[in-house]
């Protein structure tokens, strides 16, 4: 098996709740696009816009039963113009594919993001 990393990107509002339904949609969507299971996942890092501090991301991981993976959260960037409320995720996982056969998911406004990777 190869590691490889997926990205991908949604959008929240900031109360936790809304931080950990779309934490959670979004790497549900990464696993279904990839077909990986939990016992793949090495690390996920998670980055979230200023504006979102009601909530860690990575506790919708946690809650989806990503126990033994190492999970991190840190604030994106602020750069002057970009999408707000956003929740980027770089996972590293375990895979039987070629690089190019990662399947990156960006979701609602994010799929800005990347056009190239967005369905």
């Amino acid at each position: 098996m190869m590691i490889r990393a997926i990205r991908g990107a949604t959008v929240a509002e900031n109360t936790a709740k809304s931080i950990k339904q779309n934490a959670g949609e979004l790497l549900k969507r990464i696993f279904e696009a990839n077909r990986l299971d939990t016992g793949q996942i090495i690390s996920i890092l998670f980055t979230c816009t200023k504006d979102l501090n009601a909530a860690y991301p990575a506790a919708a991981a946690r809650e989806m039963g990503i126990v033994n993976a190492s999970l991190m959260c840190a604030q994106e960037m602020d750069v002057a113009g970009s999408l707000t409320g956003c929740i980027r995720v770089q996972v590293l996982a375990e895979m039987d594919c070629g690089q190019g056969e990662v399947r990156h998911v960006y979701l609602k406004e994010a799929a800005a993001l990347r056009p190239d990777l967005s369905e």
